[in-house]
C-alpha cells in the first residue's frame, strides 16, 4: 500500500470520526450507524498496515485522540440515560413510618416507567 494511500485511509477515519460526533450531537442515529460502518471498514483496512511512515503518525494520534473524546462522549450520554431512569425508577411515594419510630420502604418502584400511574 502506498503512502499516499494510508494518508487519504487515515484522513477518512478521521473525517468518519468527527461525522460521527457531529450525528450523535443532533442525534441522527441512522446517519451514527453508517458512520460506525464505515469507521469499521476503514479500520480493518488500517489494521492490516505493518509500519505507518512517521509522518503519518502525528495524523494517528490525532485519530485516537478523536476516537477517544467520541467515547467519552458516548458514556457520559449513557451515564445520564441510566442516572435520568434510576431517578424515575426511585419510590414517588414519601417515607412513613412503623408504630415504633422506624422508617418502612414503600414498595412503589417504577410506577412512571412502568406505564402504571
Amino acid at each position: 500500500m502506498t503512502r499516499e494511500s494510508v494518508q487519504e485511509l487515515l484522513q477518512q477515519l478521521h473525517a468518519t470520526i468527527l461525522s460521527e460526533r457531529e450525528h450523535a450531537k443532533a442525534l441522527d442515529l441512522a446517519a451514527m450507524a453508517e458512520d460506525r460502518q464505515e469507521k469499521e471498514a476503514l479500520l480493518q483496512v488500517i489494521g492490516t498496515i505493518d509500519n505507518l511512515h512517521p509522518d503519518d503518525r502525528h495524523l494517528a494520534q490525532k485519530i485516537q485522540q478523536e476516537n477517544l473524546r467520541n467515547a467519552y462522549l458516548f458514556k457520559a450520554t449513557l451515564n445520564w440515560i441510566q442516572d435520568t431512569m434510576e431517578f424515575f425508577g426511585r419510590s414517588s411515594a414519601p417515607t412513613t413510618y412503623s408504630q415504633y419510630g422506624v422508617t418502612t420502604n414503600n414498595c412503589v418502584n417504577g410506577r412512571l416507567l412502568s406505564g402504571r400511574i
